[in-house]
């Protein structure tokens, strides 16, 4: 079996947290999808598990923090500049937001930063592997 990863983020409502994701580019895994959680699929590694609070709370004791706080950021590769911009356009129209911090654009890295509804923040990353330096 491949290494994959699960990322489990408190959600104040599922739906609309699925909706979210799906605008992003999400898929549902319905497997592994109730009406406390909900896989959603990046690819076949990286998944996103949205949990209620109630459901959260079964984990662990420690505090949800506010939507208004960063905890961590997590970058996803996206497979052109054009998929970051889009990716960040669904985040302002599907109740997350946009450019959260300034963009970056190093020429062969690019990057922007969003917010889900809930205040996790993603950072939609493009690089271009061939313009990189060799050692």
């Amino acid at each position: 079996m491949a290494r994959m990863i699960f990322v489990n983020l408190p959600v104040t409502d599922l739906a609309a947290a699925m909706s979210f994701y799906t605008a992003l580019g999400f898929k549902n895994n319905p497997q592994f999808t109730d009406e406390t959680a909900a896989c959603m699929v990046w690819s076949e590694t990286i998944n996103v598990m949205l949990l209620t609070h109630e459901k959260w709370r079964t984990f662990t004791q420690r505090p949800i923090p506010p939507a208004s706080s960063s905890e961590v950021m997590l970058a996803i590769s996206c497979d052109s500049r054009e998929a970051v911009d889009a990716m960040n356009a669904a985040a302002a129209a599907n109740g997350g937001t946009a450019d959260v911090n300034p963009k970056q654009d190093l020429g062969f890295m690019y990057n922007r930063n969003l917010a889900d509804p809930d205040g996790h923040v993603w950072e939609a990353m493009w690089m271009d592997m061939s313009a990189m330096a060799a050692d």
